[in-house]
């Protein structure tokens, strides 16, 4: 049980499948509030839009949420960079940006997380010549163990471990982001990919701006983003959907972004869900998502179509993306060009995890690193300039939790 709003409540993450152990939840209004209050904790971690599905963000100290902190969008169309609070979402900011003739290079998903909690697990849209949200990030201010503020810009030496961080070095509260001249979009939904279409996985995956396969291990459809017009009838031996279409299967498609190649703001086509709908499943789900190096793919992909039929009993909807490298030491595409292989699973975390090893053992000969934020039992090496970074900024833990600890080796 922790306080929030003065009452006695049970605080759980978004699919309701983790709950928090802090003894009590802080709202501060404002830096200097926030900067006490971590001075005075003795442990204390930051609590996003709640979209992780593991104990990244728990603490039986103290939770600062960031939801009454002052909302910040500062454009500078000169230097093309936005500085951002840390609590917005990409829902609120993307707009803005759209109408002020900029966009950001990459969305998730979903636009209803916030920027901070996305970029501190490595969050990321698809596309072959894009990085993760976090490879944007060109400047991050936080408040580190005593108190005090840290910036830190691109090009200093402990700016690519600050990024991608976990929560293990402050509390962030804001960040500033590089833009690119706002651009249009068409999405289409097309079915029917075969699996020996696996064949022209390089080129299915360049087809687009941003690319994703929808698969059971059985039946594949490809979501394709692209700026032209996609005029061939029999694209990769695939038909076009008749109509919209949901990740899920049985889903109706309501909730997700305007698809039969209408063209549209970046912000409308790049993630799959809209902002003015509950997202995805609404939290009735698992997630797992294991990050590839990208020369791997169709040989990892064969690989998960072999144990298809011990997957798809708790299998929603698996998705495949690419990613582009970047140079953050805790990012999962850090130095190497990924694919990104995420699975939806029901909410049953006894039926779930077996499988999560299996999945996890399956892929074992490919190197994989898993997505900060998901479902994952086993964990890659820690950098050692990572763990060095965090003594350092932190040498009393102030920040660690279960999962730093175990991230860190101790």
């Amino acid at each position: 049980m922790v306080l929030w709003e003065g009452k006695a409540v049970t605080l759980t993450n978004w699919a309701g499948n983790t709950t928090f152990h802090a003894k009590e939840v802080h709202h501060p209004s404002s830096i200097d509030e926030l900067q006490r209050l971590v001075a005075a904790s003795a442990h204390v971690r930051a609590l996003g839009s709640g979209h992780s599905f593991n104990h990244v963000a728990d603490t039986t100290g103290d939770l600062v949420a960031l939801d009454r902190m002052p909302e910040l969008v500062e454009i500078d169309s000169a230097a093309a960079q936005v500085r951002v609070s840390a609590r917005t979402t990409y829902a609120k900011l993307a707009p803005l940006l759209h109408r002020a003739g900029f966009a950001l290079a990459n969305l998730a998903s979903l636009p209803h997380i916030s920027v901070a909690g996305s970029v501190a697990t490595g969050t990321h849209g698809s596309g072959d010549a894009v990085p993760g949200l976090a490879a944007a990030v060109s400047g991050i201010e936080l408040v580190t163990a005593d108190g005090s503020p840290l910036s830190l810009a691109r090009g200093e030496a402990d700016f690519p471990g600050a990024v991608v961080s976990v929560g293990a070095l402050g509390v962030v509260t804001a960040l500033t982001l590089d833009l690119v001249p706002a651009f249009e979009l068409r999405q289409y939904v097309r079915e029917g990919l075969r699996p020996d279409a696996l064949g022209h996985f390089d080129e299915i995956m360049s087809s687009g701006y941003s690319v994703s396969l929808f698969t059971d291990y059985r039946d594949t459809r490809v979501w394709l983003k692209r700026a032209d017009e996609l005029t061939d009838p029999d694209w990769y031996g695939t038909t076009p959907a008749d109509g919209p279409r949901h990740p899920l299967p049985a889903m109706p498609a309501d909730s997700c972004t305007e698809q039969l190649g209408v063209p549209g703001a970046w912000y409308e086509r790049l993630p799959h869900f809209r902002a003015d709908f509950p997202p995805s499943g609404a939290g009735d789900e698992l997630q797992t998502e294991l990050l590839l190096p990208r020369e791997h793919a169709v040989a990892a992909l064969r690989a998960l179509f072999a144990v298809g039929d011990r997957i798809r009993p708790v299998l929603q909807i698996s998705e495949v993306r690419s990613i582009a490298a970047d140079d953050l030491w805790l990012s999962p595409f850090e130095g190497r060009d990924s694919i990104g292989v995420h699975f939806t699973w029901i909410k049953d975390v006894a039926a779930v995890l077996p499988v999560v090893e299996l999945v996890e053992r399956t892929l074992a000969p490919f190197g994989p690193i898993p997505h900060w934020g998901k479902l994952f039992t086993r964990w890659p090496e820690c950098p050692d300039r990572f763990r060095e970074l965090v003594r350092r900024l932190d040498p009393d833990g102030k920040f660690g939790n279960d999962f730093t600890r175990v991230l860190l080796g101790e």
